[in-house]
């Protein structure tokens, strides 16, 4: 499922929530998506599921994220201040998580982008 079909399941959702009939709702997809936008059997029938409340947000199985803990941040953080040439690989080998959990920590957690290979915060400090 694509990210534009899913958007616009949710703005179906919403808008049959207004009170909004089916084909109000198809004419402000194809204002908001053009071409894009869902066929119209489509649309109905969206529409009818969320109208009958046959579709709700149900608890999803799985396993619960647990590699991007304050734990793991601050292991990266003085992995990184010791060597800031190591790659991802190489950190993801010593605290033995996931490559890209180990790049969310890097770039969104600890504020870092790679610079010449070296690690660095976007904000330098005098540190």
């Amino acid at each position: 499922m694509t990210l534009t079909y899913q958007k616009q399941r949710t703005n179906i959702k919403f808008l049959v929530k207004l009170g909004k009939s089916g084909n109000e709702i198809r004419e402000m997809l194809v204002q908001v998506y053009g071409d894009n936008a869902m066929k119209k059997t489509a649309v109905f029938k969206w529409a009818k599921r969320f109208s009958e409340g046959r579709v709700t947000d149900k608890e999803r199985s799985g396993r619960p994220a647990t590699s991007r803990t304050e734990e793991n941040i601050a292991k990266i953080r003085q992995i990184v201040r010791e060597n800031r040439r190591l790659t991802v690989r190489s950190i993801t080998e010593q605290v033995n998580i996931d490559g890209e959990t180990v790049r969310k920590i890097l770039t969104e957690d600890l504020d870092m982008r790679k610079v010449c290979a070296k690690m660095v915060p976007r904000e330098l400090a005098e540190e």
